[in-house]
């Protein structure tokens, strides 16, 4: 068991929390969710000793190993990959270096040959003697060959660097496992795994993440920060969400009856714990489930953005036609041979091995990039709006206030775009009062993706294009924005690490590869399991 008590940080006159008291217990899983700057990440820094509390402890049983999933991708470039993920258990290889140091001695001593002894002792009991084993079959199942196992970390790509530290960190089974956006970078396929490895860990698990789809695979327990506080609750991020949107609609409903509300809870926590029985991780979370009681759940005090996009006019039978499209980076072909036709009903997800298809493809539709071959040309009915991957462009005017920024992206259909008008806007993505006296120049990364969705809500697009809409934004702002998009009656193009918005959102996914292109009607889930499409990878990848 890890507990906490009473945990007080205070960063001069500002209290990050105050007074939280937690237990986290073996055989769970806590996704810690948080609005962005609420302290999910500097509670993890505390938690692990690396930052020190104002007040309160930290208490863990003793004898029990901590792990930590590392983000410096550089740390251990002097070391080889399969050293790398034995350093998972640290007071292992130290004594495996001390044993083996021991045994290149010339002089050997009586005395080195006791202490050799105890070394194998402890060695043993720590399982050293097939670590190194375990490290690679943890390696070969992220996808990294035993050619890999030898090498420097220097000399690995960045891309597995990520995977080497998750299986660092997953090494020899700790007791509390500690991550910190963990899906990051990783493919889809290695966060399956990952998601599958978690579903049957029995120890304790603590996971900060922005990918709701993980969270709720993982899961079987959420620690909300907010307000100051750390309050536990039973579920994964969905219960979680759908709960306390629940308990805040019968909260709004004056004339609900008690009993009626709690029928309703019932009900609802029934048909979640059923969904449960199927999910990966099924025993846990639907044990703790059918323990939880009605008035464990709460409402949430948090505010959800406004994201609707209403079409100005219906787009008519001819949105995009695409004819041999090709595009190349450093010389090389990341995407050729595109050939579409885009209808007014589709919802496409757009999708490639190499991400700079995707947003090269999406840059070209948008008359962004100028450099491809082929041709492509819209309906004159569509209104498109395009959320880039890359924003700092918008926001090269530093000194510009939000006020004047929106301003200046006002479309000619509207004029009667005054103060209170643009202010609506803006209100609803939360920036409120003074808020549109800031310049632009001192905007957090989430603050710029909600201007410029901002932007496009104010365009009345029938056709929206969004490349990584997810970036930089906290869980409230995902689950809105998805909200959003699942309701918006118009054609969609979108690309996204967010597992969850692809699958609710998509009805037709476009793989995008250097021999053509792979289009299926089906939903992400679906694309994802069709052993068609993996046969089209193979030839088309080449």
């Amino acid at each position: 068991m890890v507990s906490v008590r009473n945990l007080t940080l205070s960063f001069g006159k500002r209290t990050l929390f105050e007074e939280v008291n937690l237990s986290f217990s073996e055989g769970n899983c806590y996704g810690i969710i948080g609005a962005n700057g609420a302290g999910k990440t500097t509670f993890l820094k505390v938690l692990i000793g690396e930052m020190e509390a104002s007040k309160g402890t930290i208490e863990i049983t003793k004898g029990q190993r901590m792990s930590v999933l590392q983000q410096n991708q550089n740390a251990f470039d002097e070391h080889s990959v399969i050293n790398t993920v034995m350093l998972g258990n640290k007071k292992m290889f130290e004594v495996m270096v001390e044993r083996d140091a021991i045994y290149a001695k010339e002089d050997f001593t009586e005395a080195d040959g006791m202490r050799a002894g105890e070394l194998e002792g402890e060695f043993g009991e720590m399982g050293g003697y097939t670590a190194e084993s375990d490290a690679g079959v943890l390696l070969k199942e992220m996808g990294l060959p035993d050619e890999y196992h030898s090498m420097q970390m220097a000399d690995v790509p960045a891309n597995l660097k990520v995977k080497i530290l998750l299986a660092q960190a997953l090494f020899g089974n700790p007791d509390i496992l500690v991550m910190d956006e963990p899906t990051n970078n990783l493919d889809l396929a290695t966060i399956g795994w990952l998601e599958n490895f978690l579903a049957d860990y029995q120890n304790i698990v603590l996971v900060v993440s922005h990918d709701r789809h993980f969270l709720d695979a993982v899961c079987t327990h959420v620690a909300d920060v907010d307000k100051g506080k750390i309050n536990i609750h039973t579920g994964n991020y969905s219960f979680w969400y759908e709960s306390s949107q629940l308990v805040s609609r019968q909260q709004n409903d004056k004339n609900k009856k008690t009993e009626d509300k709690r029928k309703e809870l019932l009900e609802f926590i029934a048909r979640f714990s059923a969904n449960a029985s199927k999910s990966k991780q099924a025993t846990s979370r639907k044990k703790a489930l059918e323990k939880l009681n009605v008035e464990e759940i709460v409402s949430s005090s948090r505010r959800y953005p406004g994201i609707f996009f209403k079409p100005l006019r219906e787009p008519g039978n001819q949105v995009l036609e695409i004819e041999k499209l090709g595009f190349e980076v450093d010389g090389k072909k990341v995407f050729n041979n595109i050939t579409l036709q885009i209808n007014k009903t589709d919802k496409i997800g757009i999708v490639s091995r190499d991400k700079r298809a995707v947003t090269g493809f999406m840059e070209i539709i948008n008359g962004v990039e100028p450099n491809y071959t082929g041709s492509f040309s819209w309906g004159t009915t569509i209104s498109k709006a395009y959320l880039p991957n890359e924003h700092d462009p918008f926001f090269a005017e530093k000194n510009t206030n939000l006020l004047d920024w929106l301003r200046n992206y006002v479309p000619p259909h509207i004029t009667d775009a005054d103060e209170p008008f643009i202010r609506g806007f803006y209100g609803r993505m939360l920036f409120g009062g003074d808020d549109i006296n800031k310049k632009v120049g001192v905007l957090s990364g989430g603050e710029k993706v909600r201007c410029l969705t901002s932007r496009m809500m104010l365009q009345d697009p029938n056709c929206i294009i969004l490349d990584e809409p997810t970036a930089h934004l906290d869980l409230e702002s995902i689950q809105s924005f998805n909200e959003g998009v699942v309701n918006f009656n118009g054609i969609v193009f979108i690309s996204s690490q967010d597992h969850t918005f692809m699958h609710s959102v998509c009805n037709r996914i476009i793989e995008l590869t250097p021999n053509g292109a792979i289009d299926r009607l089906a939903t992400f889930d679906e694309y994802l399991e069709d052993t068609r499409v993996k046969e089209l990878q193979e030839e088309l990848y080449v």
